[in-house]
């Protein structure tokens, strides 16, 4: 395990409300995928809801858009569990239950092993990349950056 972690949030406008009969099928697929996520190798954390197995309660970047946040260990352990697992074929039917987003819906940074990012911290890193662009503070899957460097031990 490194010193720095991998921090992503994704968000997303749902085509309708998750009550309606059309989202039934993604409702129903939201705690077996967070079950594998969970068990999957590299993962760290995932956002929830007090209460809840799941963030779609919350709804800090408005009334129809739900979040997904978490932090992994590396790159390679989130792109694995996001494009080499039965999650990809959620990803191949996100048109299905959302709308297409015109502004940048991803983005992913580095923390410190063993801080959770808050909503605040993520809505930030957002904000960022769409205002700059990919930099080492907020990129993405196409754009990465390396985890900052250890802080050299005195000598």
């Amino acid at each position: 395990m490194g010193d720095h972690h991998l921090a992503e949030i994704n968000i997303g406008t749902l085509a309708h409300p998750l009550d309606h009969p059309a989202m039934a099928e993604f409702v129903a697929l939201l705690d077996p995928i967070n079950a594998m996520a969970e068990a999957s190798p590299g993962f760290v954390w995932r956002f929830t809801e007090d209460g809840a197995n799941d963030a779609t309660g919350l709804r800090p970047f408005g009334p129809d858009v739900i979040v997904n946040f978490s932090v992994w260990e590396s790159r390679e352990a989130l792109w694995d569990f996001t494009y080499r697992s039965d999650h990809l074929d959620l990803l191949r039917r996100r048109r299905d239950w959302f709308t297409h987003m015109r502004d940048i819906y991803l983005v992913l940074w580095w923390v410190p092993a063993g801080h959770r990012p808050d909503l605040a911290e993520a809505a930030d890193r957002l904000a960022l990349l769409r205002d700059r662009g990919p930099t080492p503070e907020a990129f993405t899957f196409a754009a990465p950056f390396p985890p900052p460097r250890a802080a050299s031990a005195p000598a």
